[in-house]
């Protein structure tokens, strides 16, 4: 085909060898129709496994690869003049090293079920503002997932956890990802975040000068 890139080319000829050679006769022809009825996440669902160098997702499993030879790019994604925060929290945002949790981003593959929601709230306490926050994660043993993990997840929702679903005391549950500090164009430092809604999965980011709440936590790992 006229145009086609050669990624596309082998996609065809991938499709074209599975449609000769899958056993479709050993698969409950109700999958099938259920598949063909779906189109969309059906090919999502594809995408997914391709994504995974063509390696089973199976049901309850819950290991993603991490792409760290692409790198996260906050104006492509979130909108121009945005950059990811340099330097002390108290500085300008563009000079120093990038406010990133390094061992974050040592990260090749991350197994959702051992991710955690930490509010860092202490006792006596329902706010707490974001940058006191972040302090506080900052101190503890944990790894706090970054940016790439954020867009990995937002590219194969899928993959996320039903339970992440679930609201906090009727509210719903904002997760952060504060293992990467953005900078907007005016100066603020902003963290992403993902949320399940009115049926579906959406993203935004958050000032880390606004108040937090219990539905507010961050998704981190235990550091060894």
């Amino acid at each position: 085909m006229k145009g086609q890139t050669m990624v596309s080319k082998q996609g065809v000829q991938l499709c074209s060898s599975l449609a000769l050679t899958a056993d479709f006769e050993a698969v409950d022809s109700e999958v099938l129709k259920k598949l063909n009825n779906d189109p969309k996440g059906t090919a999502q669902k594809f995408t997914v496994w391709l994504k995974n160098g063509g390696n089973l997702v199976l049901p309850g499993q819950r290991i993603i690869k991490i792409d760290r030879a692409r790198t996260f790019d906050p104006a492509k994604f979130i909108g121009s003049g945005s950059t990811i925060w340099r330097g002390p929290a108290n500085g300008t945002g563009l000079k120093g090293e990038e406010d990133q949790d390094q061992r974050a981003l040592a990260l090749t593959e991350i197994n959702l079920n051992a991710v955690t929601f930490d509010n860092c709230l202490e006792e006596g306490e329902n706010v707490v503002k974001g940058e006191v926050k972040l302090t506080r994660l900052k101190a503890k043993p944990v790894i706090r997932l970054d940016a790439a993990v954020f867009q990995t997840l937002w590219e194969n929702k899928v993959l996320i956890p039903e339970s992440w679903k679930e609201k906090v005391n009727g509210n719903t549950r904002f997760i952060y990802f504060d293992g990467t500090i953005l900078r907007n164009p005016n100066g603020d430092r902003f963290v992403l975040y993902l949320y399940f809604e009115d049926g579906e999965w959406d993203w935004h980011y958050c000032w880390l000068g606004f108040d937090w709440f219990s539905y507010n936590p961050s998704a981190v790992l235990a550091s060894n």
